[in-house]
């Protein structure tokens, strides 16, 4: 796709309008049908007359212009169409995690004055009524599900079937058709994931996504032979630009995850050729293999040989590195035993045709950065936020140094400010946050951005480096990013996750979730039950995994490395309120979820 087709392309209605007149036949979207036990396509000529079916729907609730309509969907057709039909009839979309808590749902649909819920299942909303949080705006609630044995609670309203609401719906009358949105108007009001307090609304215009959209595909080239594979939620903007607006202005197909405990069974499946993730899947993976290689020394030491020999072939390539003459000869003479017996299954794990998987939302750990570019993954790393609609900065296939997160996007102006904060200045950034005047003149001061992340910019590269506000300051004064410090501990696979904390305390203490197999092999070592809670209380256990991370944050200030460790095996997750729907760690949960813990180990 040449960029410049879409020079005229102001808005997102205009942009899917554009797509449909080009490619009429092509395959828009696949998705699972459960009862057929099939993958089944929908061509972008039949995705418009959906859509206008969504729209008369809406036109028929009179809303007014810039009405929000809050949709708490599984990535689908159905959330698509609402989507499309909304910012079509001048209205706003309020996307929202599925997954997240009806107490956290419940909020963003007061602060933004939803008009229309779309939900799942009548069971999402009989969940938000029982937070009793009044919703004086909600007009309308429709439900895919409807579950009729049920009722939500006296005075709260009665959810529509979603076949009803489409069913009774009168064609969309001339002068309501007639109205657009401008370029200024809102394209979304995406709510941050709320990891350090409460969600916020981000105010994203047309002209916002479609400059971050033309953008995106200057950098990173698609087509429509391309097939996506769709998992993160759409509610996330960064699935949102990349994996749902992107293929759009590309031509194309996304196929629909069916869950994310089945991505990896659905990218055997599908083989797609561009897949839009964070580093959580690929650390997942890693982690998984490391565990299976565990048993054998040979095939540990021959894994461990190819992402070698791949990694120098790969910076070679990329002129990260110039190894030896000699080397180089028995790389080459090497790579092709190598790549058959390793590389390719496990480029075959991720369906074995990807041309591009694009990572972003968090950092991917260093070693599986070079394990998997080394493997052949085509990994490129990107960076971006919410208020920046939100790719600022992104790799190549063909110009990808791992340990950067690329060069700013065409259009999109980087510096670095007080405290190395990077500051982010282009047509991509947000008009401010929602009813937050305070917060917005915090985070846009002159035109620039305030990212809250300290970097560094080097040969036109951006280097993330930590958080401005994420920093422990130690009762002997003391400044430690905890950010880098997790990072290190959880590059180990015997380690699911970590917290680290230390506050005006003298020292930095650290709760683990264990990985169950890793704690099961070291309690039989210490001849401890894996079975009994208090085993992980045994001090012999809190030294053996104490030492442990101690070797892994070696390369810290020795002030930096924890002097104390919690041990756990209860996971986090969005359900238990410890992640975002991002899967990001809530740090003041995890503050006031561990405080006992934390508190015990100064105690000690």
């Amino acid at each position: 796709m040449v960029i410049e087709d879409l020079q005229h392309v102001r808005t997102l209605p205009e942009l899917f309008e554009w797509r449909v007149a080009q490619t009429p036949a092509h395959e828009a979207y696949r998705e699972f049908d459960a009862a057929a036990a099939r993958w089944v396509g929908t061509t972008w000529a039949e995705l418009k007359q959906r859509v206008a079916a969504f729209s008369a729907a809406l036109s028929n609730m009179e809303l007014p212009p810039a009405a929000r309509v809050a949709i708490l969907l599984p990535n689908g057709v159905d959330a698509v169409c609402v989507d499309l039909a909304a910012l079509s009839g001048c209205c706003v979309p309020v996307p929202m995690h599925a997954l997240d808590n009806p107490a956290s749902i419940a909020y963003i649909l007061n602060d933004s004055g939803a008009s229309l819920l779309l939900a799942a299942s009548d069971a999402q909303w009989r969940a938000i009524v029982e937070t009793g949080i009044t919703l004086t705006a909600l007009r309308q609630v429709v439900a895919l599900k409807i579950d009729s044995a049920r009722i939500p609670a006296s005075g709260a309203l009665i959810p529509r079937s979603l076949e009803q609401w489409l069913a009774e719906a009168a064609p969309i009358s001339a002068d309501r058709r007639a109205q657009l949105p401008a370029p200024a108007d809102l394209a979304a009001l995406i709510y941050t994931s709320g990891t350090t307090g409460r969600p916020k609304g981000v105010m994203l215009t047309h002209a916002n996504v479609i400059a971050n959209v033309k953008a995106v595909l200057r950098r990173v080239e698609a087509a429509s032979s391309d097939l996506f594979l769709s998992f993160l939620p759409l509610s996330h903007t960064f699935e949102r630009t990349a994996g749902y607006y992107v293929p759009i202005a590309a031509g194309c197909s996304v196929v629909f995850a069916r869950s994310s405990k089945l991505v990896l069974q659905d990218l055997q499946a599908t083989r797609p050729t561009i897949l839009i993730s964070v580093p959580h899947i690929y650390e997942r993976v890693l982690a998984a293999t490391e565990r299976q290689l565990a048993d054998s020394k040979v095939r540990a030491w021959l894994f461990a040989k190819t992402c070698a020999v791949g990694w120098r072939r790969f910076s070679r390539v990329q002129q990260l590195a110039t190894p030896s003459a000699a080397r180089s000869l028995l790389d080459a003479l090497a790579w092709p035993l190598l790549d058959r017996l390793v590389a390719r299954q496990m480029r075959a794990q991720f369906g074995g045709r990807l041309r591009v998987a694009v990572t972003g939302g968090a950092p991917l750990a260093p070693h599986a950065a070079r394990c998997f570019l080394g493997l052949g993954l085509p990994i490129v790393q990107g960076y971006g936020m919410t208020e920046s609609s939100p790719v600022v900065s992104a790799n190549s296939p063909a110009d990808n140094d791992p340990s950067t997160v690329g060069r700013a996007l065409d259009g999109v102006e980087v510096r670095i400010g007080e405290n190395l904060e990077l500051l982010v200045r282009g047509p991509n950034v947000m008009r401010g946050y929602w009813l937050r005047d305070e917060d917005t003149a915090r985070a846009l001061v002159d035109g620039w951005l305030h990212t809250g992340d300290q970097a560094a910019i080097e040969a036109g590269r951006i280097r993330i480096v930590g958080r401005v506000k994420e920093i422990i300051v130690t009762s002997t004064g003391e400044k430690i990013a905890p950010s880098d410090l997790e990072r290190a501990v959880c590059a180990d696979s015997a380690f699911e996750a970590a917290y680290a904390t230390g506050d005006n305390r003298p020292f930095i203490v650290c709760v683990v979730v264990l990985n169950h197999d890793y704690w099961r092999r070291l309690a039989e070592t210490l001849q401890l039950d894996p079975q009994q809670a208090q085993s992980l209380d045994a001090r012999a256990a809190h030294a053996a995994v104490l030492s442990r991370i101690r070797d892994l944050t070696s390369s810290f200030p020795s002030y930096a490395q924890p002097r104390a460790v919690a041990l756990t095996l209860e996971p986090w997750t969005v359900e238990n309120m410890l992640l975002t729907p991002t899967l990001k760690p809530k740090r003041l949960q995890l503050q006031q979820h561990y405080a006992a813990l934390i508190e015990s180990m100064y105690k000690r």
